[in-house]
């Protein structure tokens, strides 16, 4: 560890004049700005002026904990998050966050979250998701010794089921529709505690997103700079705004003298960001159609993402599926496989069409084991097969 954290209480992204006691960590949203319409999440507040910058020295590596002062509190251990790689393709790079240990970025969300709950002594964790944050918190949630539920989509592929069941958590597939209302009935009777999303407009864990900034340190210390735009597939924009604030941050240590242009890129079947972006609102709600980019594909948008595109200078790109894929095939060819939500951010750039002055940054987000139908086909045994058969 490189000392302990700095984090001295929550703010409110409603009304940053808003604060709170650093715990315990307001899963609900802000209480005082949030409505029946809209509820507003909270961040952590830090004391940057206690940071030693000799903190951005050390290289980029696993464990997240290396950057401990400029998170929560961090209790649980670690599975060796962090550290991922950054590839160059066609002039662009690739974060590749499929090589955390559940094979996708939330791991970096969950070592924080889960270590939220053994600080406030909950005897168990619950979360409701399609695929990668309930296989990630369920991961951690077993390192640290803590019961897990998780609340799975009915329609998530049946290798993810698989995958998230592996590490012992209760696993229940329920209807889209009746997971929140579980979830928060859990929280209610049981205590455990939410590491997803409780409330009308997304919220989400207050402290989750923080472990997010851990890409923007990373970036900075591989590429030698700040990108000039980052590029991330967007559910409910934790990942983008964690990567967002992290960046502030260095501007605001005198490390950095600009930060990068924000686009959240989303499926084209809803795209509640790009919605609440376009109509000049703090989030919004789609009808959602048909995608088979189920990790991101939502109706329910959050403030985060709003803040991260507005304050940022960048834009909301819509990707459909077959945008999605043919960015899915082309990593593929060049060695990796990201699931198709995974390659929004690459279909976000290449749809955009704009040139940038210096490193543009693609965020690829999980692998390509978790997406729909993988496993599912059977291909046939030929045998007899000689040279003269096989393809040029």
């Amino acid at each position: 560890m490189n000392g302990s954290s700095l984090a001295i209480r929550q703010r409110s992204l409603g009304d940053p004049s808003i604060e709170f006691p650093l715990s315990p960590p307001l899963t609900r949203g802000c209480p005082r700005t949030s409505t029946d319409e809209i509820a507003y999440p909270v961040e952590v507040v830090y004391d940057y002026a206690r940071l030693d910058k000799g903190l951005f020295d050390q290289a980029p590596g696993p464990d997240i904990g290396r950057w401990s002062p400029l998170l929560p509190p961090l209790e649980a251990p670690t599975l060796g998050e962090g550290g991922t790689p950054l590839l160059e393709f066609d002039g662009i790079y690739l974060k590749d966050e499929s090589q955390n240990p559940t094979w996708s970025h939330k791991d970096r969300l969950n070592r924080v979250a889960i270590s939220a709950a053994l600080t406030e002594g909950a005897p168990g964790v619950v979360v409701a998701s399609s695929g990668n944050h309930g296989a990630s918190t369920a991961a951690y949630a077993a390192r640290a010794g803590l019961p897990a539920i998780v609340l799975a989509s009915a329609q998530s592929p049946a290798g993810v089921q698989a995958f998230v069941r592996a590490y012992g958590a209760q696993v229940y597939s329920v209807p889209v529709d009746e997971r929140w209302p579980l979830l928060r009935e859990i929280v209610d009777r049981l205590g455990y505690h939410p590491i997803s999303n409780q409330t009308v407009t997304h919220t989400g864990h207050p402290y989750g997103p923080e472990g997010y900034k851990t890409i923007a340190y990373e970036l900075f210390l591989q590429l030698g700079r700040v990108p000039a735009a980052v590029f991330a597939p967007t559910g409910y924009a934790e990942l983008l705004f964690g990567t967002w604030k992290g960046f502030t941050e260095l501007r605001l240590l005198g490390l950095a003298g600009a930060t990068p242009r924000m686009f959240s890129c989303e499926p084209a079947a809803g795209g509640p960001n790009a919605r609440a972006l376009a109509e000049g609102t703090p989030a919004a709600i789609v009808e959602l159609g048909a995608s088979e980019a189920y990790g991101i594909a939502g109706s329910v948008g959050g403030h985060r993402g709003v803040l991260a595109v507005r304050d940022s200078g960048g834009e909301a790109v819509l990707v459909t599926d077959e945008e999605m894929r043919a960015a899915q095939r082309d990593l593929a060819r060049q060695g990796v496989w990201q699931e198709l939500s995974g390659a929004a951010g690459l279909a976000g750039y290449r749809k955009l069409r704009r040139d940038f002055d210096g490193p543009v940054v693609c965020i690829g987000t999980s692998s390509g084991f978790k997406d729909m139908g993988v496993g599912e086909e059977v291909f046939p045994v030929r045998a007899g097969l000689t040279v003269a058969d096989l393809a040029p």
